[in-house]
């Protein structure tokens, strides 16, 4: 950076870098502290704790030069390579979606619906990180999961993720365009986050814009409403489930109505949306 910090304790050094990412950042505070504690290999009770330490030349260079990337609005998870999702501390880096705290409602969804079966066979489209497939087998070490990307490289990542929890006895990484070489076809539960948002949609020009494109953008076959790959798993889906099991699709906030018209055309039952904490529609459940 051209402007260095002038003075090097933690104290200082951490409330400088706020007042820069003050502009940019809806938490510089936590980003600060998140970012110079990964440079530090410290806790952020650490930094709380020796306010008045000298941050050393090389942690400082660290520090810096994280800053100066994330003043452009790039992802915390990308600058330390991990982000916390579930109970898991999951590997991310450009090739994969940064996993959200919005899509664990998706898992814990997943969870109540399958409480009752034995060994469950989960199916997990697009898994990315492998977020989902993970978090459920680390609950349900007794499922068979089987969990796809089209990406090599986010499959690479999934699976460093599934070694590094010793979970790769329980989760099957396989590359593959949605259904395109899934050979399965008795699953009682399909989940997926798939790309819902529309190549149009102002949000791109945000943070995300770092994230991978394909796992974000689905254009529509009609309209660029994001519906493409949503509307691809919807009427593919019926051929792999079991009789009376479960859909369950994580969509943008606008397109819950969109996706129960989707069941409907496709003789789905029980059609439930469920909201966030925010109080907007996220996942849409489904029965065959």
């Amino acid at each position: 950076m051209t402007n260095k910090m002038t003075n090097n304790t933690i104290k200082s050094v951490l409330k400088e870098a706020q007042e820069k990412l003050i502009t940019v950042s809806d938490s510089p505070a936590l980003d600060t502290e998140i970012l110079l504690s990964h440079c530090l290999e410290k806790n952020r009770t650490y930094l709380h704790t020796w306010p008045e330490h000298i941050v050393e030349a090389e942690p400082l260079a660290c520090f810096q030069s994280f800053l100066e990337k994330r003043l452009t609005d790039y992802p915390i998870a990308y600058l330390i390579g991990t982000k916390p999702f579930w109970s898991l501390d999951l590997i991310v880096t450009p090739d994969v979606l940064i996993p959200r705290p919005e899509t664990e409602l998706l898992v814990e969804t997943a969870l109540d619906k399958i409480r009752q079966i034995k060994h469950p066979k989960i199916l997990d489209l697009g898994t990315g990180s492998g977020a989902i497939a993970l978090a459920l087998a680390s609950e349900r070490p007794d499922a068979t999961i089987i969990a796809t990307d089209v990406s090599t490289e986010a499959l690479q990542i999934a699976k460093k993720n599934a070694d590094k929890y010793q979970l790769s006895g329980i989760v099957e990484f396989i590359k593959s365009d949605w259904f395109s070489q899934i050979i399965d076809r008795d699953f009682d539960l399909i989940v997926s986050n798939p790309p819902y948002i529309a190549p149009n949609d102002p949000h791109l020009t945000q943070s995300i814009r770092y994230e991978p494109q394909q796992a974000l953008i689905a254009d529509s076959i009609t309209s660029g409403n994001g519906m493409k790959d949503i509307q691809t798993i919807i009427s593919q889906s019926q051929n792999y489930l079991k009789e009376n099991s479960y859909l369950m699709i994580e969509h943008g906030y606008q397109q819950g109505s969109a996706t129960q018209l989707l069941f409907k055309t496709h003789c789905y039952s029980n059609n439930q949306i469920i909201k966030d904490i925010s109080g907007n529609d996220r996942l849409s459940i489904v029965q065959k």
